[in-house]
């Protein structure tokens, strides 16, 4: 039986002073109940992973996570907490204690509930609340997806499930994964090229994994073990790329309204708590596992920041060094590093002579550019900087990089 806004009021204002919240995040933000928290509570800490914007902020309100998105990045008032984000729901035991979970859900369906699109580190959230003897909130929404996986729960785990019919989609139409500028078109054909039939894929997010998605279609027996996916599986599926006896693997989705109505009470999705799909071990099962991430810099030791600008914290850890150390320990697998030579907003080299903030990542196996393909892994650290000089990094800092490799006693 749905909650009444009144129950819902009642059970927030039953909280202890400033609690702490622990709220879906990435593309299942549920709006409605942080609003309605908003209203109902002068301070409060509101922790949740990529948040997008439209977050309540004011004063009052703390912005905690392990992973900033854009929702928080201008927060006066950011709270982050390193962490791999395989490792965030241990925080939840420990020096993070919710005090109430607020999950996007689906509508019950036979006395289930179901996480939908964003499992992640909600299960994580939900048992360390559940323990403290903490309130947990459904926001249950007609147009959200029932997934199966870790993703289910009984409706009686939840203290509060108030109904909503509300637009999940975070794109309104199907969004079809293309390659873009000539650049992107380079770095996805070499990446794609390093792709076997029959490997295990992992993307991050962002334009540079996405344009390695279009140059896949002709592949035979892909499976996809991964953080999170998006629109671009569908067209893996209709082209026949995609192995039809292993189920898609992963802890959250951002996508259009085609992709939720896909995943519906769909049993070929089969979406896990990140502790499994973000585990190294797990990860190094996979057969060919291959990750393709992304990166703000890379210095000439083989170093990736992908988390901070100028030292500002610009995102974080994520998912990234998980499935990196887990593809290198897979049978078959590699973890490419893909990324830009030249950063266009900004009009500087992404490659640089040593990384000056806190490194993201390091010992991948190839670096990708448009530029070319810098192979790393197995070969002593002066091979590395002359791979990433001569075949990752722009013409025009290359006589410079040699410069700064000569002083740091890399040539």
């Amino acid at each position: 039986m749905s909650s009444t806004y009144a129950e819902l009021v009642a059970a927030l204002e039953a909280l202890p002073p400033t609690p702490r919240i622990v709220a879906s995040g990435n593309g299942a933000i549920p709006y409605e109940l942080l609003r309605i928290v908003d209203a109902t509570l002068p301070e409060f800490t509101l922790n949740m992973l990529a948040a997008h914007p439209g977050l309540p902020m004011r004063e009052g309100i703390t912005h905690e996570t392990s992973f900033v998105g854009p929702g928080m990045r201008k927060s006066p008032h950011l709270s982050y907490v390193p962490a791999r984000l395989s490792m965030v729901p241990l925080l939840f035991g420990r020096t993070l204690p919710p005090d109430a979970v607020i999950a996007h859900t689906s509508l019950p369906h036979g006395g289930r509930i179901s996480l939908g699109i964003e499992t992640n580190v909600v299960v994580g959230a939900i048992e360390a609340c559940k323990a403290r003897g903490g309130t947990i909130i459904a926001q249950a929404n007609a147009q959200m997806p029932y997934t199966f996986g870790d993703s289910e729960f009984d409706v009686e785990d939840f203290d509060i499930v108030y109904e909503v019919d509300l637009p999940v989609a975070h794109y309104a139409e199907r969004r079809r994964v293309t390659a873009g500028a000539a650049d992107l078109a380079t770095i996805g054909s070499l990446a794609a090229a390093r792709i076997q039939d029959g490997s295990t894929l992992q993307m991050g997010i962002g334009n540079i994994p996405d344009a390695v998605l279009p140059e896949l279609t002709h592949k035979k027996g892909l499976a996809i073990w991964t953080e999170m996916f998006s629109d671009g599986v569908l067209s893996l599926l209709e082209e026949g790329a995609m192995d039809p006896d292993r189920p898609i693997v992963a802890s959250f989705s951002v996508g259009s309204a085609e992709l939720y109505r896909w995943m519906h009470r769909n049993e070929r999705v089969l979406m896990r708590r990140t502790e499994t799909t973000n585990d190294p071990a797990h990860i190094a099962r996979q057969p060919m596992m291959t990750s393709v991430n992304t990166a703000l810099q890379l210095d000439l030791f083989g170093q990736a920041n992908a988390s901070r600008i100028g030292a500002r914290i610009h995102s974080g850890f994520g998912g990234q060094t998980d499935f990196i150390v887990g593809a290198l320990h897979s049978p078959g697998g590699q973890a490419i590093m893909a990324l830009r030579s030249w950063h266009p907003k900004a009009d500087v080299s992404t490659i640089v002579p040593l990384i000056d903030e806190p490194v993201t990542s390091f010992q991948h196996s190839a670096i990708v550019t448009e530029q070319g393909v810098a192979e790393i892994f197995g070969h002593d650290q002066a091979h590395q900087c002359w791979s990433i000089i001569n075949k990752a990094a722009h013409p025009s800092v290359r006589e410079e990089l040699w410069e700064e490799a000569h002083s740091m006693g890399l040539a």
